[in-house]
């Protein structure tokens, strides 16, 4: 599985799969590499649907850019939209020292106000990335990212699940709190939870098709990770590059989905949907 903060073998090209299938040796990889090896393959999608090497890009709460820089080092315009002045500022440097500055422009704002900072129906891709949690109107978040996007577009949602939050609180030995979130409308186990609200996939699937997109694909993120002791994983030689292969295997499996720490869900619109393989034969076929 690729690292998103690893350089494409071209600026303008993302790596050949054979680059691309070893998993990366950052731990920090395991709370992002399911989401961003899915990421990729959309980018490069589009990239062969459009014919433009250059997509631009919105990432909605994009913060620091963990998503943003590597699409930019793809060669990909990205604009960021995120509330935090700090978070902007740590983009800004980060995307300096990757020399992607260029391609990378930051923006104070959010998902309710999107339309004051980003451009409506002006985007390739959209990602809304730990977003909808935080909105007191989710379906709201996604409409906005849905008509931020082009007509063939494609957006990227992750957000929260709650069978992650209610397994990981029984684990725990937290039975009751475990309950509470799963008896919770919003998916809290108490008033400390720090997450405002969780979703399952069946949800999440609801929002993005009641929001005019298709589904293309569901992924649950960090099924295992947050479970596995850090311990076992920095110190049990080959541990992180199994555990990731592990994460990778079970994220598009459904029985997965109900127990994973966040939930991923690719859409596409009626114009993308209709452009893979059959529908580049056609246009090929028509020229």
């Amino acid at each position: 599985m690729s690292d998103p903060m690893r350089p494409p073998v071209s600026p303008h090209h993302a790596e050949p799969a054979s680059s691309r299938s070893g998993p990366s040796r950052s731990r920090a990889s395991l709370r992002t590499a399911v989401v961003w090896e899915v990421v990729q393959d959309a980018l490069e999608r589009r990239v062969k649907a459009t014919g433009r090497e250059s997509l631009d890009v919105l990432d909605t709460g994009g913060g620091s850019g963990n998503f943003a820089v590597p699409a930019a080092r793809l060669g990909h315009r990205v604009t960021v939209v995120d509330p935090s002045p700090n978070a902007l500022f740590a983009l800004e440097r980060r995307a300096a020292e990757a020399g992607v500055a260029d391609r990378v422009k930051g923006v104070q704002g959010d998902a309710h106000g999107l339309f004051d900072v980003a451009e409506r129906g002006g985007y390739d891709v959209v990602l809304c990335h730990g977003v909808l949690e935080y909105m007191d109107d989710p379906a709201e978040g996604v409409r906005n990212a849905v008509a931020a996007l082009r007509p063939e577009g494609v957006l990227s949602l992750l957000a929260a699940g709650l069978g992650g939050a209610v397994l990981a609180r029984a684990l725990a030995g937290h039975f009751k709190e475990a309950k509470q979130a799963l008896d919770d409308p919003n998916g809290r186990w108490g008033t400390g939870d720090p997450v405002p609200r969780r979703f399952t996939a069946e949800q999440l699937t609801d929002l993005v098709e009641g929001a005019g997109l298709r589904v293309g694909a569901v992924h649950g993120v960090r099924v295992f990770a947050d479970l596995v002791p850090g311990v076992l994983v920095d110190t049990e030689p080959g541990a992180l590059e199994a555990l990731l292969k592990l994460e990778e295997a079970a994220a598009e499996l459904s029985a997965f989905h109900s127990v994973a720490t966040q939930l991923h869900v690719l859409g596409e619109t009626a114009g993308a949907a209709g452009t893979g393989e059959a529908g580049e034969t056609g246009e090929a076929a028509g020229a």
